[in-house]
């Protein structure tokens, strides 16, 4: 069963129409961002969408192990599992803005791949040693100095029912490592590889391969991608926001050194890497001045799906034949206003094609 999702951006505030209009859009999923310095908190807003939608499901789009400690992320996505009836989906990072507005970098593979095991302990009602639970050592003196007669010896959600429906995780994935280590532990892996088959077959790859070393079936994995798209009856209108857009989601490549993979286009990932400024994250028109003479079209064109609607309707299905059960959208809600009902053209076109031609009747 194909979903189809909807990126999350900064968010200032809970509309109730607007959480209605995305459902009755037909979309199946809304990210909610987790940048403490650039958006709203996600769990207030997801439990919000959750007492005004019925269908919808709702996850961090990502969360990190880093600003919450893991008992505090797991209960938070308990809870919207709980408030709206089974349609939470932790989705989790290494961290990026996040942490780059707190001064740090993302957090080490090894905390990340620890993360993911207590995570999935915890969102199971299991015990987690508190070594293991995501504070770090000094930061708050041990309860072992408090004069009590018995004392907490792991980390649990003991108000989890035991009937209680795990909420899945959702791993962002953007290098081979990430996708090694999450492919056999998580539900689901989105990779954040861009929209080139090539690059998405390579990364669909590495899943099945570390799911396969650990005897475990590739069909109960969920693949997913996040893709730009830029829809517009005008290809040119439409590669002119999709050239603004590109950096923002290619830099998860590269900030930490070069590009792997195939069709890497180790020129425009470089212009990237070096000129990508964090301070204007979300300013469409430094993302502008960024890709302006230093981005090959070409690379524009195969890392994001851009043209009219029969276009990106013919790109998504080519996507969606290398395996991928579910795509998370980045374009509709960022479209310009002065699109006006162009802006509408995915919803209208796009996401009922894709969803027909892949539906279990189909």
């Amino acid at each position: 069963m194909l979903e189809i999702w909807r990126a999350g951006g900064s968010n200032t505030g809970f509309s109730e129409r607007l959480a209605r209009k995305v459902e009755a859009e037909g979309w199946d999923g809304q990210m909610f961002m987790d940048s403490q310095c650039l958006s709203a908190d996600p769990w207030a807003l997801m439990g919000a969408w959750a007492c005004v939608t019925e269908r919808i499901k709702l996850s961090t789009g990502v969360t990190n192990p880093f600003t919450r400690h893991l008992a505090v992320t797991a209960a938070s996505a308990a809870t919207i599992q709980a408030i709206s009836g089974g349609r939470a989906v932790l989705g989790l990072g290494r961290g990026d803005s996040a942490l780059a507005w707190l001064g740090f970098a993302p957090v080490s593979i090894a905390v990340f791949e620890r993360s993911l095991g207590t995570l999935q302990t915890l969102l199971s009602g299991g015990d987690v040693p508190f070594d293991d639970a995501g504070a770090a050592p000094g930061e708050a003196p041990s309860h072992e100095g408090l004069s009590l007669g018995a004392r907490p010896e792991a980390a649990r959600l003991k108000w989890l029912p035991a009937d209680f429906p795990k909420v899945p995780l959702d791993v962002a994935a953007t290098g081979p490592k990430v996708i090694r280590m999450s492919a056999p532990v998580a539900e689901r892996v989105t990779f954040s590889v861009g929209a080139d088959p090539e690059r998405l077959a390579w990364a669909i790859g590495l899943g099945r391969d570390a799911r396969a070393e650990h005897g475990l079936a590739i069909e109960d994995e969920s693949w997913g991608a996040q893709i730009i798209v830029a829809c517009h009856s005008d290809p040119e209108i439409a590669y002119e926001w999709a050239a603004r857009s590109v950096p923002s989601l290619a830099r998860f490549q590269v900030i930490q050194g070069a590009a792997v993979g195939p069709s890497a286009g180790e020129a425009s990932f470089d212009a990237i890497r070096k000129g990508y400024d964090m301070t204007k994250h979300g300013d469409h028109e430094a993302k502008e001045r960024l890709t302006e003479g230093a981005i090959d079209p070409t690379f524009v064109r195969n890392f994001a799906v851009v043209g009219t609607p029969d276009q990106c309707i013919e790109r998504m299905a080519e996507l969606r034949r290398l395996g991928l059960s579910r795509f998370v959208v980045v374009g509709p809600g960022f479209y310009p206003e002065e699109w006006g009902s162009a802006g509408d053209l995915f919803v209208r076109e796009v996401l009922p094609a894709v969803r027909a031609e892949h539906s279990p009747t189909s």
